[in-house]
């Protein structure tokens, strides 16, 4: 088999090496490891967008005309969808699917599903890979477009530059049991399907949380904005108000802050992951096993058995974790 040099064949307009460059990462081996090396000097040139918020609140729609608004502006866009119910992976009604085919035939657009892979914050642990792939690959604007599991969603924060929560008028009612989770995340509000009804009611509870979060002059407040992107309406909106948001990370140095930040919560788990992998081999999962009579007997505390599987991890391992 030929070897791609990723590093050099890695171009928007080579779309059979980006994907297969993401099915690597996704397959998470040594060839990922050594593809992601080679291609991190690329990267930290896209600008990450998150679109967040709970089923049926037309994240895929919002998506859809972002996309478009986007690539009028001469931006190339790619998309990371993590959702069983986009139409990105087959689940949606034909009239999305209609809509996806007008951005998914354009040389400067590339969509990607994923699966969320057991995470509970929505993203797929692979999705912040594949996403250096394609920064990698110069694309301008890289979008995730997340699943809507509610307050559980938070990862997508740590992986977006600007991060939208999409709401409709019906969340009114639920606004505040999600502000503990879902509300906190959001650089945007956005109210789409404002031509419904309690649309004004449910911004209103919005902006109240709003106020009673601490902030200053120097603070960024999310803004709120109606859409009906169905209809086109709002995305122009949208679109200044993120770069508003880019602006005002850029100017106060809080974009690349945000990124070291995100960056060493990403190698730490990276570490744990790794360490992991290598902690618990067929051995120690039989001792393990083995020792669970005694812990639910109350023979055995689990800090114990735990302490002593660390320690013969560390003593495998001589001095290095001692």
């Amino acid at each position: 088999m030929i070897k791609i040099d990723f590093s050099a064949e890695l171009k928007i307009e080579n779309k059979r090496i980006v994907s297969r460059a993401i099915s690597i990462v996704e397959y998470g081996n040594a060839d990922s490891v050594e593809l992601l090396t080679s291609i991190y000097s690329k990267t930290g040139n896209a600008y990450r967008i998150g679109i967040t918020g709970p089923p049926g609140a037309g994240k895929s729609t919002l998506t859809n005309q972002l996309t478009k608004y986007y690539r009028g502006l001469g931006k190339s866009v790619a998309i990371i969808a993590v959702d069983p119910t986009s139409p990105f992976t087959g689940g949606a009604l034909l009239g999305d699917r209609v809509r996806m085919s007008e951005i998914g035939s354009d040389s400067g657009v590339f969509i990607r599903s994923m699966a969320t892979r057991g995470s509970l914050g929505g993203l797929s642990k692979k999705t912040i890979d594949a996403a250096d792939v394609l920064d990698a690959a110069g694309f301008d604007i890289i979008l995730f477009e997340t699943v809507g599991v509610g307050q559980s969603e938070l990862d997508i924060a740590r992986t977006a530059d600007t991060t939208l929560v999409v709401l409709v008028p019906e969340s009114g009612d639920s606004i505040q049991a999600m502000k503990a989770g879902l509300m906190e995340i959001a650089d945007l509000f956005i109210m789409n399907k404002s031509d419904r009804p309690g649309s004004d009611t449910a911004i209103t509870s919005i902006q109240t949380i709003l106020n009673f979060r601490p902030h200053d002059e120097t603070s960024w407040l999310p803004y709120i904005i109606k859409s009906v992107a169905s209809e086109n309406i709002g995305i122009k909106e949208i679109i200044e108000s993120i770069d508003k948001h880019k602006n005002y990370l850029e100017v106060g140095g809080l974009l690349q802050k945000k990124r070291e930040h995100n960056s060493k919560i990403r190698i730490k788990e990276i570490v744990e992951a790794q360490i992991k992998a290598e902690l618990w081999t067929s051995e120690r999962e039989s001792s393990l096993s083995e020792s669970l009579e005694s812990v639910v007997l109350g023979k055995l505390s689990p800090y114990t058995l735990a302490e002593d599987l660390i320690n013969h991890y560390k003593n495998e391992n001589g001095s290095e974790l001692s």
